[in-house]
C-alpha cells in the first residue's frame, strides 16, 4: 500500500518532489498537492500519512509527530516568497489580514509585529488578494505564489524572512516533511532525503519549467529557488525553529513547545 503525501502546491515546493514526480526515484508514495493549511488538515485527521507541513502545525498536531531530517523550507535572510504589505508605519498597525491559507507564517508576523514594532494588532482572515485585503485593513500577509507576483521594492513591503533574520541571526523554518511515528521506514526516509538532493541540483530545469507556465522568467525561479529557498534541516535550522515555538508560545499560538524528533534513516 502506498505511503500517503500532502504536498504544498507551491513553487517552493517543486524541488522536494521533482524525482518523485518524474521517476528518478522508485518510491511507494502516493503525491497529493493542496494549500499549506489543508496539507496540515490532512495529516492532523489521518487523511494522510506524512505531509509537508507548515511547521507551527508540528506543535499542533493530535499526536507527537516525527519530522523528515535533512529538508525544509526555509531562509536565512530575505525569502521573497513571504510578505507583509502595509499602508501605514508597521508601528502604527492596528489590523492585519491573514491568507486563509497560512498558519506559520500568520504566526511570524505577529511575532514580528509585536517584538520589532510594539503593536498587536486587530486579525482578519481573508483570502489572497492583497488589493482587497488592504481594503479591510491597515496590512496584509501575502505568501506563496502570490508573494512572488508583488513589487518587493516598494518601501510598504516588509519581507518577513529578511525581518525574522535581522531580529534573531537565524533561519527561519517555514515547512517540513511530518507525520506519525511509524508512518514512515528507514528507507522512505532516506528517498525523502535523496528526492531533496536531486531537486536542488535540478533547480535550473525545475525553473524553466515554472517560467513556461507562469508569469515570471526562468531566471527569477532559480534566483527564488536557489538563492532564497533553502532546503535543508540542520542545527541553525532546529535552533531557528526552537525560538520560533518559544515566541509562538509566549503569543499564545502554541499550547506546548514540541520535542522535534526525526525519522530514523536506518
Amino acid at each position: 500500500m502506498a505511503t500517503r503525501l500532502a504536498v504544498v502546491s507551491f513553487l517552493n515546493t517543486r524541488p522536494l518532489v521533482h524525482a518523485l514526480e518524474t521517476g528518478r526515484i522508485e518510491h511507494r508514495f502516493d503525491l497529493a498537492y493542496d494549500v499549506p493549511s489543508r496539507c496540515a488538515e490532512r495529516l492532523h485527521s489521518g487523511d494522510a500519512d506524512v505531509a509537508l507541513i507548515p511547521s507551527i502545525e508540528v506543535a499542533r498536531g493530535p499526536v507527537p509527530y516525527r519530522v523528515v531530517p535533512e529538508v525544509s523550507i526555509s531562509s536565512l535572510g530575505p525569502v521573497r516568497s513571504v510578505l507583509l504589505l502595509n499602508r501605514k508605519d508597521p508601528a502604527d498597525i492596528r489590523t492585519l489580514a491573514l491568507d486563509v491559507n497560512s498558519r506559520t507564517s500568520a504566526v511570524l508576523s505577529r511575532i514580528l509585529l509585536q517584538k520589532r514594532f510594539g503593536c498587536r494588532p486587530d486579525i482578519l482572515h481573508l483570502p489572497p488578494d492583497a488589493g482587497r485585503m488592504l481594503d479591510r485593513a491597515d496590512a496584509a500577509v501575502i505568501i506563496g505564489d502570490a508573494a512572488l507576483a508583488v513589487d518587493v521594492t516598494s518601501s510598504s513591503v516588509i519581507d518577513l524572512g529578511e525581518a525574522w533574520t535581522g531580529l534573531t541571526g537565524l533561519p527561519f523554518v517555514y515547512a517540513c516533511w511530518a507525520g506519525r511515528s511509524d508512518a514512515l521506514d528507514p528507507g522512505q526516509t532516506r528517498q525523502l532525503i535523496r528526492a531533496k538532493a536531486l531537486g536542488v541540483r535540478e533547480i535550473p530545469a525545475i525553473a524553466a519549467d515554472c517560467a513556461s507556465s507562469h508569469s515570471g522568467s526562468a531566471e527569477f525561479y532559480a534566483d527564488f529557488m536557489g538563492n532564497r529557498i533553502r532546503y535543508d534541516f540542520g542545527e541553525a535550522e532546529l535552533e531557528g525553529l526552537n525560538l520560533f515555538y518559544r515566541y509562538a508560545r509566549e503569543l499564545g499560538s502554541i499550547g506546548n513547545i514540541p520535542r522535534i524528533r526525526f525519522y530514523a534513516q536506518s
